[in-house]
């Protein structure tokens, strides 16, 4: 952890919180990944109501900048600043604008209102994920995924939802796909039939599932390579991952949809099927 300010983007700020996270105390953690999930209310907000929206004292903010190098919180944001200057708007401004542009109408809850709010919340929401997901981590994902032996695929709760889909459509593309749903408790017990053949695909967003967790570790102490669907890059899974990818969902009144995960879900089944069709037409040039 850098003893003095040598840091000089927000993305330099960015690589070294997810480096030391894990080191951090529990508060730090707090305002860590408040300032990885909300960029811009870090650069517009004042630390009374950054601390409030953090749920932490003011002065964790003070010792969070001054742990990474800074004199205050005041010389760590304008690094926020400066990249909000420099770059185009990001997914959480333009929520935040097309809500000031809503104005009075946001107010109405009636199931149209409702409707509009949400297509327009995945909208946004929706273009982010084609923006900001790179395509040589998709490429990677998928070549792991054609040459696995099996897939399998882990993710409770609300994750359940995107780990379900994987198995479904997997299997309609002919891969061997077994759904990890630890029923009857036996997380433990599915996650070892995992082998390096294999691959895992895990679900999980905040507050993280320990069982996503125990069965993601124990498939990457096995060197089973991990795909990561999550929320923020210093999720828990995120660094044990062999590629993960960063999904925002639109969240509308405190719901958060999971649109974005699934169009992923569906964009990497599709393009495993392009790529098994591929390698299926080189296999036969070849003979």
């Amino acid at each position: 952890m850098p003893s003095e300010n040598t840091l000089k983007s927000l993305s330099e700020l960015n690589e070294v919180i997810k480096k030391e996270h894990p080191t951090l105390s529990k508060r730090l953690r707090q305002v860590a990944e408040f300032v990885i999930d909300s960029p811009s209310d870090v650069a517009f907000g004042t630390v009374a109501v950054l601390s409030e929206q953090a749920g932490v004292h003011p002065s964790t903010w003070v010792r969070f900048a001054n742990s990474f190098g800074f004199r205050g919180f005041s010389e760590m944001q304008k690094l926020f600043q400066q990249s909000l200057m420099e770059e185009s708007p990001n997914y959480q401004d333009r929520i935040r604008m097309a809500r000031s542009a809503k104005g009075v109408e946001e107010q109405e809850q009636s199931p149209h209102r409702l409707l509009k709010r949400f297509s327009e919340g995945n909208s946004l929401a929706l273009q982010h994920l084609s923006e900001t997901t790179s395509s040589a981590e998709l490429e990677k994902a998928i070549d792991i995924l054609a040459d696995a032996h099996a897939a399998h695929i882990v993710g409770v709760r609300r994750a359940f939802v995107v780990a379900s889909y994987f198995a479904y459509a997997f299997r309609h593309i002919d891969r061997k796909a077994y759904l990890v749903d630890g029923v009857g408790g036996m997380y433990k017990e599915q996650a070892s039939t995992l082998d390096q053949n294999d691959v895992l695909i895990a679900v999980s967003f905040r507050p993280y599932a320990e069982e996503t967790q125990s069965v993601a570790r124990e498939a990457a102490a096995k060197g089973v390579p991990l795909i990561v669907i999550t929320d923020n890059q210093i999720s828990p899974l995120a660094s044990i991952a062999s590629v993960s990818f960063v999904v925002k969902e639109a969240e509308i009144d405190s719901f958060r949809s999971l649109s974005s995960s699934l169009c992923l879900a569906q964009s990497l089944t599709i393009g495993l099927a392009h790529e098994l069709d591929r390698r299926e037409q080189s296999a036969s040039s070849a003979d």
